[in-house]
This record gives structure tokens, C-alpha cells and sequence, in this order.
């Protein structure tokens, strides 16, 4: 009796693990092969998202997934302080999900505590002086956005963009970012 509850119990647990391990597979397929990626940052809303073809020029407004280049000091202190998440960008990072605000050409300056482009504040772009263990960020001094980059956004207050670590190269684009079952906590 004691060894056939024992090998019902090892049957439902060995069914439960291969069970789990279809679902993480599936999951790890659809990343894959769908561009499908779950964003757990607070940036944009949490939940699934999907990666888009862009078959344009990139225009203002646009929501985007973007590799940040990893060779850049800014990217690698952000990676060293774990504001970015593992993923399958160059250096192992996720990409990020974010709004284009500023194309090439375009001026950015720092009045106050706040981004401007073209002379014009963006909202929601108070630049933090710490991040939230106390450590000091450093905002980018503004410029010029180069041809091939984008100043990039996003209206949560301590999101980790452009208001730090400046233009991005276009290059790293992998596609819009589409909602497909997201949530605001």
C-alpha cells in the first residue's frame, strides 16, 4: 500500500514537472520565433509584448524595442547596478522598451532638472539626481542627436533613458513595440 501511494506520488510529480517544463519551452518558443517578450520593468506597462516588423522610418512617437549599445560606459555602469534586466541584446541585456522623442538633429538641453528638445520641455522628464539606493546618476549634457541615433523616453519617473545615457544608435532597433496582454500595477 505505502509503495503504490509512493509511485502515484512520483507518477503526479514527475507529470507536474513535465507539465511546467511544456509551458517554460513554449514560452521560451514564442520569444523566440514569435518576438514575443515579457516586459517586468515599470517603464511601460508589465506583461507580454510583441516585437514588430518596422517596415518604415522611424518616426516620433514610436514605441520601440531597442538594444542599448553594451560598450557604452553609461550601459555598462546601468548593467553593473542592475537596472537592466538579462535578455538577448549584445552583452546580455534585454531591450529596451521605449518612445521616440527626439530624431537626428534635433537639440537637446537640460533647463533646470528637466529635458527640452528644440527648446521645448517634455514632460515627464525630470531628471533624478539619485537612483533609488541613493547612488548618483548622472544626466546626459545635451547636444545635438547625431544622424543614425534617437533620443529615447519614457513618462515613468525613474525610468532609465535618454535623459541618462543619451542618444541611441538607430542601429539597435529590433522593431515596434506592440501590447498584446499588459497591465498597469
Amino acid at each position: 500500500m505505502i509503495n503504490e501511494a509512493r509511485r502515484k506520488g512520483r507518477w503526479g510529480a514527475l507529470l507536474i514537472l513535465s507539465l511546467a517544463g511544456m509551458v517554460i519551452g513554449g514560452i521560451a518558443a514564442a520569444g523566440t520565433f514569435g518576438r514575443y517578450r515579457i516586459n517586468t520593468t515599470p517603464s511601460f506597462p508589465l506583461g507580454l509584448w510583441r516585437i514588430e516588423a518596422l517596415s518604415r522610418e522611424v518616426r516620433l512617437g514610436d514605441t520601440l524595442f531597442i538594444c542599448p549599445p553594451a560598450d557604452a560606459p553609461t550601459i555598462k555602469v546601468a548593467r553593473e547596478r542592475l537596472y537592466l534586466p538579462a535578455g538577448l541584446c549584445d552583452g546580455g541585456m534585454a531591450p529596451l522598451i521605449k518612445t521616440v522623442v527626439a530624431l537626428p538633429g534635433q537639440t537637446i538641453t537640460v533647463e533646470g532638472d528637466q529635458v527640452a528638445i528644440d527648446g521645448e520641455l517634455l514632460a515627464h522628464s525630470i531628471i533624478q539626481a539619485k537612483d533609488g539606493q541613493g547612488r548618483t546618476l548622472t544626466a546626459h549634457a545635451g547636444g545635438v542627436v547625431p544622424a543614425d541615433a534617437l533620443f529615447v523616453h519614457s513618462d515613468y519617473v525613474a525610468s532609465f533613458d535618454s535623459r541618462y545615457f543619451g542618444p541611441i544608435p538607430a542601429s539597435g532597433i529590433l522593431g515596434l513595440a506592440r501590447e498584446v496582454f499588459t497591465f498597469q500595477p
